[in-house]
Order: C-alpha cells, then structure tokens, then sequence
C-alpha cells in the first residue's frame, strides 16, 4: 500500500482529473503503476515528470537526493511495462533507463529549468536516474470522463492548466531561454496540432453527416483551427530562434492562450450538449 500522504495525492490526482494541490500543486504529475520488482504486485506512485516534445515523458528517481533508489525504479528496471495515469488518459508505456550522455543531457536539462534537481544530485553519491516513458497502447486512447464531452472538458483543461504552467515558467525565466522551456513550450504545440488535427479528421465530419444544422458552428470551428494553427506556427519561430527574448516568448503565449480559450470555451458551449446526448 502507497504511504498516508502518497495515497492522498493518489486520491487526489483520480478524483480532480490531474490536479492536486500542496507541494505538486500546478506541477507536472503522473500516477506511475509498477510491478513489484520482487511481489509481483502492482504499486502507485505520484511523480512528477517533464515533458519531452514527443511520443515520450521523462521521470526522475531522485527519492528527493536519498541514499537508495526509490522503490517504483526497481520495480521498473525489473518489469519495463508500467501504467501511466495524467489525468486525461490511462496507458501502458515502456520504461527505458537512459544511459550515458543522453542521461547527462536531459538531466542537465532538468537541472537548468529546477536547480531542485540539481539539489537532489549534491545530497546523494548515486547517480539519479532519468527514465524515458513511451507509449506502447495499439487501440484507441482510454480517456477519463463518463460521456464523450466531459472527456473533451478534461483534455481541454489539461491543455489550459498547462498553457497557465508554462506561462508562469516563461514569465519567471531570466534573460536566455532554458532548453526544458523550449522542449515544454513545443510539447503543448504538438499536443494540440495532434488534438486538432484528430477533431479534424474524426469528430468535425461525423458531426456535420450526422447534424447538418451544426455547419455554422463547425465552419467556425475550423477557421479557428486555422487561426491558432498560425499561432502555434509563429510560437515555434519564436522558441527555435537565435536568441529568443522570453519577452517575445510570452507575448506569443498571452496571443495563444486568448485564442485557444475563446475557442475551448465555445467549442464546450456548442458540442458538448450534442456530445453527451450520444451517450447511452
């Protein structure tokens, strides 16, 4: 059984759909499921992770700089399929232990953005581990939410929550941009690219064959896809430049997350009703 406090964080995280509060509040979390490296049996953990600007996420078994790894660590190093909960989906994922100056370059990365990390290395002779984290689910995603719309609701605000973090990241940041900000700021670019592009292909078509009378609001829809498409677009000029200015930076991020939430915002107050009325 996880700890009293690990297991209100568990408690928590399940019942808020990703948002806890105390030291993880507006952090990056997951819930982490192992097999016990010795039990066999399955174990939750809260930790927090950084993104990786793709089909992966990074962790650290930093054990807050104690002398022994933590537990869920070798639980994985002894069975690599994990599950991983963040509030919008539930997966499995292969974890792979980096080596060498992979390691070295994430958790170099790591340490630039949260000199906290940095912290836990100075207290311990180990090495801290940096796990990589993908994906191996071949089905369709196992989304949180009872009907169709609330799961849209979670994954939208899973995209607000992480626009707010990387706001605040941005408006913190000194002169020269951190190469994890970088990475964070394309990571949510991509995240939503995907989202829109599946709205796209999938949901904006079965809506207009099945609901004619919806083409307004999907002509919208879709000319609001465009506008924050070119949004994105110049978000990553500006992350990928010589020399960025977070100034620059977070005039960029304001620009986006006015547009993204007007269209969240309306997109919810649209299809969400018809959404649900599917529901059985």
């Amino acid at each position: 059984m996880p700890n009293p406090f690990n297991q209100q964080v568990i408690d928590e995280f399940r019942a808020n759909r990703g948002r806890v509060g105390g030291p993880f509040e507006g952090g990056r979390l997951i819930l982490l499921t192992t097999t016990g490296a010795r039990s066999g049996a399955r174990h939750t953990t809260p930790v927090a992770y950084l993104p990786d600007g793709g089909e992966r996420i990074l962790v650290i078994a930093s054990a807050g700089g104690a002398p022994h790894h933590p537990d869920w660590f070798r639980n994985l190093v002894a069975h690599p399929r994990v599950t991983v909960e963040d509030g919008v989906l539930t997966y499995e994922a292969e974890a792979v232990v980096l080596e060498g100056e992979e390691r070295d370059r994430v958790f170099a990365r790591a340490a630039e953005a949260n000199p906290g990390w940095a912290a836990y290395q100075d207290n311990t002779t180990r090495v801290l581990p940096v796990v990589a984290l993908t994906s191996v689910e071949a089905g369709p995603p196992n989304f949180a939410g009872a009907t169709p719309g609330e799961a849209i609701t979670i994954l939208h605000d899973a995209f607000r929550r992480e626009l707010a973090l990387i706001r605040k990241e941005v408006a913190d940041a000194g002169p020269v941009l951190a190469a994890q900000l970088r990475v964070n700021c394309l990571t949510i670019c991509q995240g939503l690219h995907n989202h829109h592009s599946g709205e796209d292909r999938a949901m904006f078509p079965f809506l207009r064959d099945r609901w004619p009378e919806l083409a307004p609001v999907l002509d919208r829809l879709d000319e609001e896809h465009r506008k924050i498409a070119a949004l994105l677009d110049e978000l990553r000029q500006v992350i990928s430049g010589d020399g960025a200015e977070p100034g620059r930076l977070l005039a960029e991020v304001d620009r986006l997350t006015e547009a993204l939430e007007a269209h969240l915002a309306y997109e919810e107050e649209q299809l969400i009703p018809v959404l649900d009325a599917m529901a059985p």
